[in-house]
């Protein structure tokens, strides 16, 4: 692994649906991608083997995770934890940095169809 410096304006932008977009970097062993969604962007009940952090950078999510709603907002940090399902909605228009490690797959070889054409 090189040393990388990686401005975001020289990341493909991915258009996942009408209200959802993002940006990803990979590393070896962890992945950062920057995800822009519109108010109203659903993002369905999911998990995987990865751990999550969520940093939300403007706006705000709700996330239902383990039975609870939780909002998270600009400046805090969810961290979610390996397997345990989790939904989210963008409360606002709202930009967040999601932190996986180890990366998606499913996001590298966009098998992540549960993101792709929904609401």
């Amino acid at each position: 692994m090189e040393l990388r410096h990686v401005p975001w304006n020289t990341v493909d932008l991915e258009d996942l649906n009408p209200l959802l977009q993002r940006q990803f970097v990979v590393g070896h062993d962890i992945m950062v991608a920057r995800v822009l969604m519109k108010k109203g962007c659903v993002i369905p009940l999911h998990s995987h083997h990865n751990e999550q952090f969520t940093y939300i950078l403007e706006g705000a999510l709700k996330f239902w995770v383990d039975g609870k709603e939780i909002v998270v907002n600009a400046g805090e940090v969810l961290t979610i934890p390996p397997h345990m399902p989790h939904k989210a909605e963008a409360m606002v228009d709202t930009v967040d940095l999601d932190v996986f490690n180890p990366p998606r797959a499913d996001w590298i070889d966009q098998t992540d169809q549960y993101l792709r054409g929904g609401k």
